[in-house]
């Protein structure tokens, strides 16, 4: 351990920069709190400039420890932020406190606030957020190193549900909660990793094949993953009022009767091919058999495909979700998105003038927006869909 502490001393934050940009740790600045402890959010200077920050201290009262801190360290200083992962941006360990320092951009917060809420999460985007989750497994149970490599080790989450996944400004969901993570060598990946401590995971996402086999493998991971899934297409909690979502929607799925249990305005809204496809994967993910469940690739590869299926067409999205898609001031920072969406807007004089203003006015009133979206929307949706990923 004492080695690896030593490898990741490059990313160390003196405490006195994070007591300066918390003010103490003040209870003005507390923005959330979980198992880890307290997340203060402030501002600090990173590689030459100020940016904001999420500052994650350790409360040992929650049981928690030197052995969870130094998990999700040495797991998030290996992964590429923007990965659908979170990006750490260094740690302190210093005078008792143990702090990890992330981008302050999940700004919406987890997405259990939203999963009950099918206003504020329509289908297109719980479908986005579901892609993107996925994404993100896929990634950290395939990290490939600079030179296009797989590494010796990929990474088990253990811990994946609707609260360590943050949503950012747009409502794009990155992966957090890597505590209780563990590194498994990809040469053993189909072995089940043993556990000596009792089982670890949120009530209504642990998979029931840990207590059955006595341990963990990636699979535990796409278990996880089929509830969260659940969760989105029905638009239920995993644990909600003493019941449990995973029995329930496989019950519902096995007897055709899901629509029973999803929210009136997500069934409405989705295509049936596209709820169809949406479930059979999301049940795949939930069965009792590790081996019969799809690993993250496959499990990509078909949301996907539910997607698509719902959106066949660019000009069939509503004029809300036209809008969500031409608003993101990421897609600005890449030259050769801009430099693409310029020119197929010059045919397109609105959506010009849509980016143009957007460019120079983030804060573009939103009546701008709406006569704009009101042509049809941009007819490249689906391109900007593959630049934002």
């Amino acid at each position: 351990m004492s080695s690896a502490i030593k490898e990741l001393s490059h990313l160390q934050i003196p405490l006195q920069d994070i007591l300066h940009a918390t003010k103490n740790f003040s209870d003005k600045n507390v923005t959330g709190q979980g198992d880890f402890g307290k997340v203060y959010r402030g501002k600090i200077k990173h590689k030459g400039k100020m940016v904001k920050i999420a500052a994650r201290r350790l409360d040992r009262k929650h049981g928690l420890g030197d052995v969870e801190f130094w998990n999700e360290v040495s797991s998030l200083s290996g992964l590429k932020g923007g990965h659908a992962v979170v990006h750490m941006i260094g740690y302190c360990d210093e005078k008792g406190e143990k702090i990890i320092v992330i981008d302050h951009r999940y700004v919406k917060g987890s997405l259990s606030r939203y999963i009950s809420d099918p206003l504020t999460l329509n289908v297109y985007m719980r479908l986005r957020i579901a892609e993107r989750v996925c994404w993100g497994v896929n990634y950290i149970h395939r990290i490939i190193n600079l030179d296009g490599e797989f590494k010796s080790d990929y990474i088990i989450h253990r811990n994946i549900n609707s609260f360590t996944i943050l949503l950012d400004a747009q409502y794009e969901p990155s992966l957090s909660g890597f505590e209780y993570s563990i590194k498994h060598s990809r040469e053993q990946r189909d072995k089940v990793v043993s556990l000596n401590s009792k089982m670890i995971g949120t009530k209504g996402y642990i998979d029931p094949a840990i207590e059955k086999y006595g341990g963990v493998n990636y699979k535990s991971d796409i278990y996880s993953i089929g509830v969260v899934l659940f969760e989105l297409l029905c638009g239920r909690k995993a644990f909600d009022e003493n019941v449990s979502l995973a029995p329930l929607a496989k019950f519902h799925y096995e007897n055709g009767t899901l629509k029973d249990i999803t929210h009136l305005h997500i069934w409405n809204q989705m295509r049936p091919e596209s709820f169809k496809q949406f479930s059979k994967v999301a049940y795949s993910c939930l069965q009792e058999d590790p081996a019969l469940r799809p690993n993250a690739q496959e499990l990509l590869r078909q949301i996907e495909k539910a997607r698509r299926m719902e959106y066949k067409r660019p000009e069939e999205r509503p004029i809300f979700e036209n809008l969500l898609l031409i608003s993101s001031p990421n897609l600005w920072k890449r030259w050769w998105c801009s430099t693409t969406l310029l020119v197929v807007a010059i045919s397109r004089l609105d959506v010009f003038v849509y980016f143009l203003a957007s460019t120079f006015s983030p804060g573009l009133p939103l009546c701008v927006s709406l006569c704009v979206a009101a042509f049809g929307g941009p007819p490249f949706a689906d391109a900007w869909l593959l630049c934002g990923s």
